[in-house]
């Protein structure tokens, strides 16, 4: 089934089917033009921006107002927005009628028809909102306000600036809307989600699926298909609002980085023998576990080449311009030998995991920051937002695992328990993958030991690296340089497998030689063959050595004043082909964990 876009205005962007893992045939996009209005006194209810006020702008949607691609592109902070959108509808369709919002920054609202319809809170995870007994045939008004606060350090905002300006690594702000807003419609009874578990050594898939309507007697299908042939079928009896099936395939093909199989998934919600409600899905048999030393995917060793991918671009900022635009980026990264990438500091459209997926690349998804996690009031500013990512991304086989915090010695007051907590609901929402409680910082509970380390000099990484080498000195060694802990008191090593989690970072672009603003780490070389050189002889510590599992280097492409990426902002090129060749050599070689 191919999803059947009900509106596809001429010039509507990001028309893309925004859930990817769970297809309706027919949906509505509301991309596109919105009537707009600032709100600098955060006072539009107030004002009677719900059932009229001024709304003297018109924004593009899903860009934010900050963006040039939204149409304003106004960059100092926004305190509050609002947008109205009008939709006229010919006739009321049967069943319900769902309102989705890919991701609005930060706390928003919504009305139809001056009906409050809910809320939600967290800029960068997406919510749904029924708005069945709001509509009405004819004209239909859509309000939606959003309220953002960057700097009240109680809700999260990654590496959005805290200043007027960007500054080091923190980059233009997004307020408000920043992906697809759409509809959907379904019956009386429908499936609102699944949770699925692979597990590819027996060829098997797992599956609840949570019902809205449903009622007794009700059943669920699942049908597997593999290019195209029938693999696998099963039937489950739906149990209150949910059903639990087990889908053993005939074939079983796995899931594995650089070579991605994967199974067509359909889904049909059956009552009295009929169809009443169906979904289009897929799924990958892969199995994620971890050995002394190394990430293991089916039951082979992966060395971890990975790049931080920041996900901004300079039209756009956080919002892709087009889908393509998510798929190259993917596409840079393997083409110069990497198998996968932290998401760095910010929840990604979900469309970045399908195509991770279509192209059996590696994500490690990691939570936003921005939050005081002093004590534990910082929960309610973390752990809601985080579940509703887990549960989102869950599904996807790309995510081979969940990074809780990032860099956390920075936050100088730090709650352990912050943390500890944190840890604790994502294993026990997912104990199946590998879960980081701060990347390169604190480590309290961690499946996974990684530091941070943005030493340029080959020889001093390789001289840092080398009591490692040794039993003793493995279970030591991160004692010191390697614990990434100091100021807040060091935790033991217990022997996980370990990981130079961000490395490399090198300064590079030789336009800003005259004293332009840009930075990068360490000492920027001299010439383009420094930088190969540089580059090989870094990652040849990091696969040559036989307790290290894997390497993630900063950072895919430059980001504003940031200029350390190994692609300009744009994505163009930014180093001739020759060492484009000399990277990929480097990090194709054979690791020593996989010999």
């Amino acid at each position: 089934m191919v999803s059947q876009l009900l509106n596809p205005a001429p010039g509507m962007p990001r028309t893309d089917y925004p859930r990817p893992q769970w297809v309706r045939e027919n949906w509505l996009c509301l991309n596109g033009e919105w009537d707009f209005a600032f709100d600098f006194g955060v006072s539009g209810e107030a004002r009677g921006m719900v059932t009229g006020g001024d709304y003297p702008l018109t924004i593009t949607v899903p860009f934010c107002p900050e963006s040039k691609l939204s149409g304003i592109g106004y960059t100092d902070f926004i305190p509050a927005v609002w947008y109205k959108k009008k939709l006229t509808l010919g006739k009321l369709p049967g069943g319900h009628t769902i309102l989705h919002f890919g991701a609005v920054d930060y706390e928003a609202k919504v009305w139809v028809n001056g009906i409050f319809c809910g809320s939600h809170r967290g800029g960068y995870t997406s919510f749904e909102l029924d708005v069945t007994q709001a509509l009405r045939v004819g004209e239909n008004v859509i309000v939606v306000y959003a309220r953002d606060d960057q700097r009240s350090g109680k809700q999260a905002t990654g590496k959005q600036s805290a200043e007027y300006k960007s500054y080091a690594c923190s980059y233009t702000r997004t307020t408000g809307i920043w992906q697809t807003v759409w509809m959907e419609f379904v019956g009386e009874g429908y499936m609102a989600y699944a949770k699925t578990e692979p597990h590819a050594a027996d060829g098997v898939l797992d599956a609840m699926i949570h019902l809205v309507g449903a009622k007794s007697g009700d059943r669920v299908r699942l049908l597997a298909s593999y290019g195209g042939k029938p693999v696998g079928e099963t039937e489950a009896m739906v149990v209150g609002d949910k059903a639990t099936a087990r889908l053993a395939v005939e074939e079983i093909h796995l899931w594995n980085p650089g070579a991605p199989a994967l199974y067509d998934l359909t889904l049909e919600l059956l009552r009295d023998g009929s169809v009443i409600d169906r979904v289009e899905s897929y799924f990958g048999l892969r199995d994620v576990t971890l050995s002394d030393r190394a990430l293991v995917i089916n039951g082979k060793p992966v060395y971890m080449r990975m790049i931080l991918d920041q996900g901004f671009n300079p039209d756009g900022i956080y919002t892709a311009p087009e889908d393509a635009f998510l798929k190259r980026d993917i596409e840079l990264s393997m083409d110069l030998g990497f198998n996968g990438a932290r998401l760095h500091q910010r929840i990604f459209e979900e469309r970045t995991l399908y195509w991770a997926d279509k192209l059996g690349y590696l994500l490690w998804s990691e939570w936003i920051g921005g939050v005081d996690c002093s004590d534990m009031q910082a929960l309610p500013c973390n752990l809601p937002e985080w579940m509703e990512n887990v549960r989102r991304d869950y599904n996807h086989p790309s995510v081979i695992g969940w990074c809780v915090f990032n860099e956390t010695y920075h936050a100088m007051r730090l709650d352990e328990n912050v943390t500890r907590t944190m840890y604790q609901v994502t294993k026990a929402m997912d104990p199946y993958r590998p879960v980081i409680d701060a990347s390169g910082g604190v480590h309290y509970d961690t499946d996974m030991f990684d530091v941070h380390d943005y030493e340029q000099d080959p020889e001093k990484l390789a001289e840092y690296l080398a009591p490692m080498l040794t039993d003793e000195g493995y279970f030591h060694s991160p004692i010191g340089r390697y614990r990434g802990n100091a100021p807040v008191r060091p935790e033991e090593y217990k022997g996980q497998p370990y990981w130079v989690s961000e490395c490399g970072g090198t300064f590079w672009n030789p336009a800003l030689a005259n004293g332009e603003d840009g930075w990068g780490y360490g000492d920027g070389p001299k010439t383009e063959e420094e930088f190969a050189s540089r580059y090989e002889g870094l990652m040849e510590v990091l696969l040559s050595h036989p307790r290290v599992c894997g390497f993630c280097y900063t950072q895919l492409t430059d980001i504003e004043q940031e200029q350390n990426g190994l692609y300009f902002y744009d994505r163009s090129r930014k180093l001739p082909d020759w060492v484009y060749d000399r990277i990929r050599e480097a990090n194709l070689k054979v690791a020593k964990i996989e010999e």
